[in-house]
């Protein structure tokens, strides 16, 4: 038996709250310029690795990051870039989300279609 997964336009990323400060910081530091990997590594105190792997987040959230003369530049403003970061899991409670569900937004509704999908099971 197979089942149909709805996608979204955006990759849902399951984040650490570390994880989701430092990709906020590095949008926010591509946002004030270009920067070289060595300026990018010294800001932010991580490591190369950790950078690629960043990086490499942003473009799967879909964050065009550009490579130019040594220096990486974020493509879109920090504004867009930050809304399709991904959001670090709050630990809600069923109850938690079903008090939140209770707006009539967008978000709203989102958080409502996936409780539904819980309780029914789907």
């Amino acid at each position: 038996m197979s089942s149909t997964r709805k996608t979204s336009s955006t990759t849902q990323a399951s984040v650490s709250l570390e994880r989701a400060a430092r990709l906020y910081r590095l949008v926010e530091l591509l946002g004030d310029g270009p920067r070289t990997r060595t300026q990018i590594l010294n800001k932010l105190k991580i490591d190369i690795r950790t950078f690629y792997r960043d990086l490499e987040l942003l473009r799967e959230c879909r964050v065009e990051v550009e490579l130019s003369n040594r220096k990486y530049a974020l493509v879109p403003t920090v504004k867009d870039a930050l809304l399709v970061l991904p959001f670090p899991d709050p630990c809600l409670t069923l109850g938690d989300a079903q008090q939140l569900a209770k707006g009539r937004s967008k978000i709203h509704q989102k958080l409502r279609d996936v409780l539904k999908q819980i309780v029914k099971g789907k």
